[in-house]
Parts: C-alpha cells; structure tokens; sequence
C-alpha cells in the first residue's frame, strides 16, 4: 500500500496506509486525492488502512473522504460490540474478532480467547479499515479481495465482505478449538485415576460467554446487509452477506450446545465432588465410631475409683483388650459390609 501525501505530515507511515484497486488487483497513484479521483470516475476503488489510529489522524483523513464526525468519534474510542450504522452514503460497521490461545505446557494460560476489534467505513469509491485490538488478518483479507469471483460486482464493499468472511472464518476455527478444550474437560470427569477438575470447565464456560458476547452482536448487521437496500452495496452483492449470516448463525448454535455440555460437565462435577465428600465423611465417621470404643473403654477403667471388681482380676487386663479388640473388629466388619470402608 501507499502513503497518503496529505496525512503523511501528521502521522507516522504504519498508521496509515493506502491503495487503489480495480479488478482484483492493485493499482499505483501518486498520492490519495488523485487515487480517489480515479476512483470517482469508475477506476476501481481506494482502500485505506488503519492500526490504532489517533484523533487526529481520523479528523484529518476524515476530512479527505468526506466522513461524519460521529463515525470518527467512534473509531478513535472504539466499541465493544458490533453494530452497522448508515450516515449519507457511507456505512460505518463495528465487528468483533476472536483468535485462539493455546494452553503452554503447564496450562498456566488464563485466556483460551483473544477478543479483538475491526472497523470498516464503506464509502461510494472507497473503504476504510481500521484495526483497534487483537490479531492481524489483513493479509488474508487482502488475498481474499485478489481471489474475488467473476460473478461478483466490483466495488469497495468487496473488502467489507472479506474483512466479514476472515472474521468467520476465524469463529468457525474457535469453535472447533474450543469443541476439543470441552471434550478433553468431558474425558478429565470420568477419568477415574485423576481427582475432578472443576477450574477447567469454569474457565471454558467463561471464555465461552465472552466468545458469545463477540459472535451474536454480528448476527443483526449481517441480517441488515442481507435484506435492507444501502448505497455501497450493490443488490447483486446481498446473497454474499446472507451466505455469511448462515454461518455466523451455524456458529451461534455451536456456543450454545458447548455452552449445554459444559453446564451438564459441571454439573456431573459436582455431583461427583458431593459424592467424594460424602464417601470421605463416612469413612471419617466410621473410623470415629472404631476409635470410639478404647476411648470408652479407657475412659472408664482410667477413673479413680477402687471398687471395680474386673480390676482386682488376675486376667482382667489381657480380657479388656481381647473384648476391645473384638468390638473393634465387630465394628470394622459392619461398617465394610455397608461400605463406609
């Protein structure tokens, strides 16, 4: 991409960056406003790119293109949910972008998703992107716009698509990443030689819940590009978005069944942490009820009183431990047919 001429005094180069592209491919200019001339005459259409831009980079190039000052406001501060909005004859959409985490060796990583934000600005002639948090996907955006089909009209709207489709693509990856995160967690419950793990599911549901937050805010701006008439986008290019809003849709019914499965995997997890306690305490009571007879036993021959006959027996003493022993044993033997031992 190219540099912008009336920017580039303000801003440093990879903050902003630019090109023009007709036909799949891209094009050289000397510098945006001629870029944006060819683009107003049917030349293709000038796509420009932002990464964490600061206010006055966006005042300034809104000022270029012509943009409402509400949608610059919003692409300095960000927004954490997905939205399409209409000003004139630009769209402004907001879409949430996921990427996996894999867990190190000693599963010491907290966060299973990384929750990032992009920004798209359609314009008649043009497209602004604008990548706020987390990871880049603009080379594949990119290769996506070179591959673009025959059938598919031409225009900038074409980047609003790949920018979607990348971010759909990158769900549908999470999804059956954290499919095999809530089946290794299902395998840990009934693994009988490992205690049941209850952090791991909890993390899952968590970084699940987040997951939704980010997908299902996408569903009702899909739902608008497929169905409502806007000017960027041509009518031949709505079976495009529909095709998306499937998807998107097929993702949501995935969050949902892990999101079941890992209600029932914590709930078979704490059954079974219940049960575990239970079979603790009866062990712990049977093990006070043994004991419980030499401490009787002793407690009452340990008094100070003379006139207890057995005391004065020759074999008084080896009979106490024969009959402490034999309850002992009694005990032990009623409590392991029950199977408190």
């Amino acid at each position: 991409m190219s540099q912008p001429s009336s920017v580039a005094d303000r801003v440093s180069p990879p903050e902003v960056m630019w090109s023009l592209w007709a036909g799949g491919t891209r094009h050289d200019a000397a510098d945006l406003e001629s870029a944006l001339c060819a683009a107003e005459i049917g030349h293709g259409f000038v796509w420009v790119g932002l990464h964490n831009p600061t206010e006055r980079t966006l005042a300034s190039l809104g000022e270029v293109l012509k943009i409402h000052e509400l949608v610059v406001a919003d692409a300095v501060h960000g927004h954490r949910r997905s939205k399409l909005e209409r000003y004139d004859e630009s769209l402004f959409l907001v879409a949430s972008t996921v990427s996996y985490v894999e867990r190190d060796e000693h599963q010491t990583v907290a966060e299973i998703v990384n929750t990032g934000e992009l920004m798209i600005i359609l314009g008649p002639h043009w497209v602004v992107t604008s990548r706020q948090r987390g990871k880049s996907r603009m080379p594949e955006v990119r290769a996506l716009v070179e591959k673009v089909s025959k059938d598919m009209p031409e225009g900038p709207w074409q980047v609003l698509h790949a920018c979607l489709s990348v971010a759909i693509d990158d769900f549908i990856r999470v999804v059956g990443q954290m499919q095999d995160d809530v089946e290794d967690a299902e395998e840990l419950l009934v693994d009988e030689t490992r205690s049941v793990e209850i952090d791991r599911p909890y993390q899952i549901k968590r970084e699940l819940l987040e997951f939704r937050r980010c997908v299902s805010p996408l569903c009702a701006p899909l739902t608008q590009l497929a169905t409502l008439d806007f000017t960027p986008i041509p009518e031949d290019a709505r079976p495009y978005f529909r095709d998306l809003s499937d998807r998107v849709q097929e993702v949501r019914e995935n969050i949902h069944t892990m999101e079941d499965q890992l209600t029932n995997i914590l709930q078979a997890a704490l059954a079974l942490v219940s049960v575990k306690d239970n079979r603790d305490m009866r062990k712990i009571s049977a093990a006070v009820a043994i004991l419980a007879v030499p401490t009787t036993l002793g407690a009452i021959y340990g008094t100070n009183f003379d006139n207890i006959p057995e005391l004065h027996w020759e074999y008084g003493y080896f009979a106490l431990l024969v009959v402490n022993a034999v309850l002992m044993l009694v005990l032990f033997l009623v409590f392991r047919r029950f199977r408190w031992l």
